[in-house]
């Protein structure tokens, strides 16, 4: 029998999911090096996959019990921003459909900006409903992060058009008259609020990069507002912007 040539091949590859497809088999017969190289990188990548595929239904255990138990409207809850100098703490909220389908969906610093930026695009198209809640730099320096930070996830619950029946926060306890499960590091081990921190993250990165063609010697673009070299080198030639938290050091001395 005539063999397929290498690039014929690699492209029928693309379309193979199982190890047992007689594509698969009539190919580990072909001594080839440049056949038996594909081989080896198709299985890499299947064994990813199928890693992806565990680690994702290991991360559905919060709400697959929660489903059960007739929860409809899970809600993942989480923040980014608590550590930056300047900008906005920002959270998100998202309901999915017990349907959703993301492996890979992990926590938002795990993921590189490109797969970020899909998972963003992909999760609000598929949840049942996101909200999102901004608390900016005056508001923190008169109560202080962390009261910033739940005043944040509280807006982000109330801006969501279903009302959640549990709520699944990355550790933390919210005043409202909701169901709560606070979970230690939730971002990697719950889908909904690694979710969230995907949808949180890419918010506020595109609200500093906005900020960084108001005020180009900064880099915001790229620190998204924590205290680089660069940053503080801007801080102490430019000065303190109206984006600075001046309960911050060394914003705070600057400003004292």
């Amino acid at each position: 029998m005539e063999k397929k040539p290498i690039k014929v091949i690699e492209r029928m590859l693309v379309e193979v999911k199982n190890e047992d497809d007689p594509f698969i088999l009539s190919i580990r017969a072909d001594e080839r090096k440049g056949v038996q190289a594909l081989l080896k990188r198709w299985e890499k990548r299947r064994h990813e996959h199928q890693g992806l595929l565990e680690q994702f239904e290991e991360m559905k255990k919060y709400e697959r019990s929660l489903w059960n138990d007739g929860c409809r409207y899970i809600a993942g809850i989480d923040e980014v921003g608590r550590g930056p100098l300047a900008g906005p703490v920002i959270a998100a909220a998202v309901i999915l459909p017990e349907d959703f389908h993301l492996p890979g969906l992990t926590d938002s610093k795990k993921l590189n900006q490109q797969k970020r930026e899909c998972f963003f695009h992909y999760i609000k198209e598929h949840a049942i409903s996101f909200g999102i809640g901004m608390v900016d730099s005056k508001i923190i320096d008169q109560i202080n992060i962390y009261e910033a930070t739940k005043l944040a996830m509280i807006e982000a619950v109330k801006n969501l058009v279903r009302t959640p029946d549990h709520l699944l926060i990355d550790a933390m306890k919210l005043d409202l008259p909701i169901r709560q499960t606070p979970i230690i590091k939730g971002d990697s081990i719950s889908i909904s609020i690694a979710a969230a921190s995907v949808l949180a993250k890419e918010t506020r990165d595109t609200y500093m990069k906005n900020l960084a063609r108001e005020f180009p010697h900064y880099g915001f673009d790229k620190n998204m507002g924590y205290g680089t070299q660069e940053h503080l080198s801007a801080l102490h030639k430019a000065g303190v912007t109206r984006e600075h938290r001046q309960s911050f050091s060394p914003v705070k001395e600057m400003v004292d």
